[in-house]
């Protein structure tokens, strides 16, 4: 912590409107000195030399996933208070962000006041979650799409699908028969319970794995 009387807390996020609306709103707080990253490689950078106690971090960054962010950032810096502020209301990405040792997840859409509670409630040792996170957390996961969980290999395979290479390309690009290629893909189509390669796609793309 910077003193006895101030905590040091990043904003993670790439739109400026957002950054300066929380920073004024932290700054009236008088307890928190405010800083504030574009990139969650920056942030990364930045714990290594100081320490952070609360970091708003949003899931969607020009460099990278949120969701892997907030990992490296625990491995980091396991102290560190790691909130989700996003506009991401997909069930299962507020799952695999706490999952990532998120301390609580907030929706943009939140106001002030919600978002100072939120913070006072991680800080208290709890999970803050918004009012609206709440709800949706409640909902039964019928019929929810949840990300899986997908192989190095699957990955590569995704990639090549979604640049449009056929199985024999994909397999010459890989060094693998078109044998495993077609496995790989029946693969995906069953874990993404996608009708076809271009359902497998879409599915893929809103869940930001390609």
């Amino acid at each position: 912590m910077s003193s006895k009387n101030t905590l040091n807390l990043a904003i993670v996020d790439d739109h400026p409107m957002i950054v300066e609306g929380l920073r004024s709103l932290l700054q009236n707080e008088n307890k928190f000195q405010v800083f504030s990253f574009t990139k969650g490689a920056a942030i990364l950078d930045f714990i290594q030399e100081n320490t952070v106690d609360i970091i708003l971090l949003d899931i969607i960054l020009s460099d990278g996933n949120g969701l892997d962010f907030c990992k490296n950032i625990k491995q980091k810096s396991p102290h560190s208070i790691v909130l989700g502020i996003s506009n991401q209301a997909e069930r299962s990405i507020i799952f695999r962000f706490l999952e990532n040792g998120g301390n609580g997840y907030i929706l943009k859409n939140a106001d002030s006041e919600e978002i100072v509670a939120c913070i006072e409630k991680a800080l208290g040792g709890e999970i803050a979650l918004s009012k609206e996170v709440q709800q949706i957390m409640l909902r039964p996961s019928l019929n929810t799409f949840e990300i899986p969980r997908l192989t190095k290999r699957e990955q590569q395979i995704l990639k090549s699908v979604a640049e449009g290479l056929t199985s024999a390309e994909i397999a010459e690009k890989l060094f693998i028969s078109i044998i495993t290629v077609e496995t790989h893909r029946r693969n995906l189509l069953k874990k993404f319970q996608a009708k076809n390669m271009i359902e497998l796609v879409r599915l893929a793309t809103e869940n930001k794995l390609i």
